[in-house]
């Protein structure tokens, strides 16, 4: 009992990793793709320490039974990152946050299909208001052809999010950590012949201050953060670790208002309000019976 405040802080220390990448992609000036591919390099190579120095062996079995659910993750991980990086370039980070979050609507949606769950009225009303938060948003935030841009970069990345969420929820006889590394390399991989295809070569070096950027996103928000969220959520309740991941989104409103001097309008704010507080809503009511969320799909 005693050891679980410790637990619920680095929980919270996650999140605000988490919440805090998009004020260093925002500042990164390379494609999006070549930014992910970065990130993947260098998070996958962080958890292999992770590993290697823990002397826990990989799980390689489980691996080979879940390969094709690992590849199909790995590249809607990668595609979704790259998205939601691109939306950050587009529009703010905040709305292509806010959009970007209204994946677990999706999935709740789909849960009876899918999962054979019911469809409560609890989700019902928890999905109408994500819904209604991302169309007062898109509604209120049209601010030309680089912003519209931006909300179907971010739109896309919800879905592929999604995807993620639902492959993950398939796994079977593997750690979080270790079914993150496999998909960090996979999406490494897809993201080197995307960048290629795109740009004409996989190599873009980042270049003074961007190089500390760079690995920060790798070293910070992908292989601690990672680790930090794995390691606290074997230890926590499901419904402890689903309300604290509102803190992960709520985090970075705060630091792109703070760092960024991004703002929302009024009518942002209460769509804000509607795509957490629904999702959160409908999550939570599951949480309580469930002992940890499926995954954390980043």
């Amino acid at each position: 009992m005693g050891k679980k405040p410790k637990h619920e802080l680095r929980l919270l220390l996650a999140m605000l990793i988490f919440g805090s990448i998009g004020v260093f992609v925002k500042n990164i000036n390379l494609p999006s793709a070549a930014i992910v591919w970065w990130r993947t390099i260098i998070g996958s190579t962080f958890l292999a320490l992770v590993f290697l120095l823990t002397k826990q062996p990989l799980n390689i079995p489980g691996i080979r039974k879940n390969f094709f659910l690992l590849v199909a993750a790995g590249t809607a991980l990668g595609g979704g990152w790259a998205l939601l990086f691109e939306s950050y370039h587009l529009t703010t980070v905040s709305i292509g946050t806010l959009l970007h979050y209204t994946a677990p609507a999706m999935v709740f949606m789909l849960s009876p299909l899918l999962f054979r769950e019911k469809m409560t009225a609890r989700k019902l009303v928890g999905i109408v208001a994500a819904i209604l938060g991302m169309i007062i948003i898109n509604g209120t935030g049209v601010g030309g052809v680089n912003f519209s841009a931006g909300v179907i970069c971010a739109l896309i990345s919800a879905v592929l999010y999604a995807l993620v969420m639902i492959f993950n929820k398939y796994l079977k006889g593997l750690t979080g950590v270790e079914s993150t590394f496999v998909q960090l390399l996979v999406a490494m991989f897809v993201m080197a012949i995307y960048t290629l295809a795109t740009t004409g070569r996989v190599l873009h070096m980042p270049k003074g201050y961007e190089i500390i950027l760079v690995a920060t996103v790798g070293i910070l928000h992908t292989g601690i953060g990672c680790y930090i969220y794995f390691s606290s959520m074997q230890k926590l309740p499901g419904q402890t670790i689903a309300i604290m991941s509102y803190l992960d989104p709520a985090s970075t409103l705060f630091f792109s208002a703070l760092l960024l001097h991004e703002r929302l309008t009024i009518f942002q704010i209460i769509g804000a309000l509607l795509i957490l507080g629904g999702t959160a809503f409908s999550q939570l009511a599951k949480a309580k019976k469930t002992e940890k969320p499926s995954s954390r799909p980043a």
